[in-house]
This record gives C-alpha cells, structure tokens and sequence, in this order.
C-alpha cells in the first residue's frame, strides 16, 4: 500500500511539472541557504517573510505559489541526498517525517547540519512553532500576528459551528483514482481535525490518517458532502465526471451535486491560513444545494 502511496504522489509531481531541479537565483557568499523538506515549514517561512532564505523545497510543498518555483529534492518520504547536496545548502530543515533515513545520514557526513522541527498538531502548537521561527529569523513580531490572527480565525469559526444544528457527513478524497482505488483521508487525518472543527463528521471507515479506499466503502460512507483534493479533482475534468466515479456515483453528495474542490496543501498540515480554511470548509460543508 505504501508503494502505491508513493506511486500516486510522484504522478501528482510529474502533472505539476516540479521534477525541475534547476537553481533560479543565485544566493551571495554568506547568505543563509536552507532546504525545506516539510510543507509545513515551508508555508511558515514564506508567511514569516523569509523566503528569501530557501534554495530548495520537497515536492510537497506546493504552498504559496513562490515555493512551487524553487528547486526540488523529492518527496519528502522519498528523498534523494544527492539532490539536496547540490544546491549546497547552509542547513536542512525538517520536521522528521521523512525517509529514506540514510538521506539525512549522507547530508550530515558532508557537513551539512539538519535541524529538526516537532510537528504541530494543535492550534497552540502551531502558533508556538510560528513564534519558534520567528524567534529564529528575527521576526518574532511577525509571527506575533500571525499567531494572533490564526487564533482568532479559529474562535469565529467555534462560534460559527455552535450556529449549524446539523454536522453533514463528509468523505475527504485526496486522489481520484488509481486502478480502483481511492486515496482518502481517514479519521486520524488533519483534514478529519478540519471538517470537525467546521460542524461536520467524516463519515468514512478508515482509522489511518491516509489510506486507500475502495469504490465500496466510498458508497458505504454515504456522504453528504464529498471534499475532493485539487489534483484528483482536475485529472477527471471536474464535476460532472467526478460525481460518475464508481462509488462516488452512489453517494448523496454525488446526486446533490455536493462535490467540492480544495487545494491538498490546505487540508493535510496546520499553518498559518488553518482558521481561514475551516472557514471555508463551513461554507462548502453547510451550504444548501
């Protein structure tokens, strides 16, 4: 199954074109130079103003725009050493999600230091990794607001789910489908976190935070609301085909025409926009056909 994972990531890459590898700017002697391989980190830095200081990126990290024209060093469990040491940078940063491990081992016997982030999975963790950041960039009134901004986004979207007597039951799609197998989020996934925190339920049987799915239990789940990541939702051509896949045609959210498009990067890590997006999320997940 991991294999498969894999697989269906690397073609996402290939369809956005990021296998470039090419450096777009030179960086002056002396100048921070830092590989991120973690898409949450990246978003945080870029937020914080420091974009500056990246030289290379894992394939995931596809937010903002800014992060998709930097070089690449795979995906961040699947990364290749030799890709990273090329663009020579001053330091690696990581939030220890990644592999092969021996990649991390080569990196550091060449003198590269790694420098390892805890991942947040809490509204306060991730203000608190914000503030860390800024700490570290000199731009801790940055991060300050961010901080400030994020926690308020998060308590207008409480105080708006206390308003919907209804929690509509939700299948997150990450992946259209692969030889008949979807990729959805299960009920330990952000995205799961996210739609709760909107005023809705997923509905799927899946305890893994990512994991294949068959047509069968996408029809099992019966739906209301259908949230089909970008990549998946443009490689069918949008709506009408997408309401047609097998087992998703079964589902009220297919007969309602309740499929909704969103941005992968906005539904698989915490950042910065997080309140701004379950804000979003209550508007598609409570909206009436």
């Amino acid at each position: 199954m991991k294999k498969l994972l894999y697989a269906t990531l690397l073609l996402a890459a290939v369809a956005c074109n990021r296998f470039k590898n090419e450096e777009t700017a030179r960086t002056p002697p002396g100048a921070e130079r830092i590989v991120s391989v973690s898409k949450q980190l990246t978003e945080m830095i870029f937020a914080l103003g420091a974009g500056d200081k990246l030289v290379g990126v894992d394939l995931s990290s596809t937010y903002p725009a800014a992060a998709k024209n930097l070089p690449t060093v795979g995906y961040h469990r699947l990364l290749n050493a030799e890709g990273i040491i090329s663009l020579k940078p001053t330091v690696v940063f990581s939030d220890g999600n990644i592999a092969p491990e021996a990649v991390m081992t080569q990196v550091r016997g060449v003198g590269i230091p790694v420098k390892e982030f805890a991942p947040s999975k809490t509204i306060p963790e991730t203000c608190q990794l914000l503030q860390q950041l800024g700490d570290l960039f000199g731009k801790r009134p940055r991060a300050d607001s961010l901080a400030r901004q994020l926690t308020a986004d998060m308590q207008l979207a409480a105080d708006k789910a206390k308003q919907y007597p209804e929690h509509p039951k939700v299948v997150i799609i990450h992946y259209g489908l692969q030889k008949n197998i979807y990729l959805a989020m299960g009920q330990k996934s952000t995205g799961t976190q996210m739609v709760a925190w909107a005023g809705g339920v997923n509905s799927l049987n899946a305890s893994e935070g990512m994991k294949p799915i068959s047509p069968e239990l996408i029809a099992e789940a019966q739906p209301d609301v259908i949230l089909a990541t970008d990549f998946g939702y443009d490689r069918q051509g949008g709506l009408e085909k997408f309401k047609q896949l097998p087992g998703v045609a079964l589902t009220p959210a297919a007969k309602n025409n309740r499929i909704y498009r969103v941005e992968e990067h906005d539904m698989v890590y915490l950042g910065p926009r997080t309140g701004q997006n379950v804000l979003r999320l209550q508007e598609l997940i409570h909206q009436k056909k």
